[in-house]
């Protein structure tokens, strides 16, 4: 199991939100490349980078900060937040992201991701970001009313080898992962997933572990402390 530290960027700062809520925004880092570099000094293999405002606005306003962070540190990155076209993923693998996240165009515009996937291939993964068994868009603020498992099925039919499974209702509060949600989904696709939210210790990665999810982010549990980085990169690769 992969462990993937993660720096979500508002403004060029290093923030965490509560459920996705904008309004709950807090910094919890100076600086992404400092960041970054303690995330690989603990083991990181790939770092998730979210651009919050493009994710919001859909206009990628901190891929100076990311372009950075790869070329000052050597770092992997993944990225989600404000890609909504090809020109957009031309531009993010041209800073040498090593994997993009589709996710509200993936609803909004499937031949994206068909598209995408002929280009790109597995550097495409496609984010669902859930609450209450839909797809939220627009940074989590619209409800798509698509059936999560539905649409992760409609995306693996495009071929699709990554989704990323967030649960909105624990991101940011150090609850637990929503193991039942991630178990249907492992059901209903072959697709890898990457688990995101909720998670608050390692009982929690020995859960997502045993489970069989290949990759999990971690964000806020790593700023609190709550998760030691180098703990968990070890006990995903036990």
């Amino acid at each position: 199991m992969r462990i993937l530290p993660a720096i979500d960027l508002k403004d060029g700062i290093c923030v965490r939100l509560r459920q996705g809520e904008y309004d709950s925004v807090y910094q919890v880092a100076r600086d992404a490349v400092q960041t970054a570099r303690s995330f690989l000094k603990d083991g990181a293999q790939l770092i998730h980078m979210v651009d919050l405002d493009g994710a919001k606005d859909g206009v990628g306003k901190n891929r100076a900060v990311i372009q950075r962070v790869m070329a000052e540190t050597g770092a992997a990155v993944e990225l989600g937040g404000g890609i909504r076209s090809l020109e957009d993923l031309e531009q993010v693998f041209s800073l040498g992201v090593s994997r993009a996240v589709i996710g509200s165009a993936a609803v909004e515009n499937p031949d994206l991701v068909c598209r995408a996937v002929e280009l790109y291939g597995e550097k495409i993964a496609v984010g669902l970001d859930v609450r209450g068994g839909t797809v939220r868009t627009q940074g989590w603020r619209e409800d798509s009313s698509a059936d999560y498992l539905e649409f992760a099925r409609k995306m693996e039919a495009f071929g699709v080898k990554t989704l990323i499974f967030t649960d909105i209702e624990t991101d940011g509060m150090l609850t637990g992962p929503n193991l039942k949600a991630l178990s249907q989904l492992q059901e209903a696709v072959s697709c890898g997933i990457v688990a995101s939210g909720g998670i608050s210790s390692l009982a929690d990665l020995r859960a997502l572990k045993e489970l069989g999810i290949p990759e999990v982010i971690v964000g806020k549990a790593v700023y609190s402390g709550d998760v030691d980085l180098k703990a968990a990169i070890a006990l995903g690769v036990e």
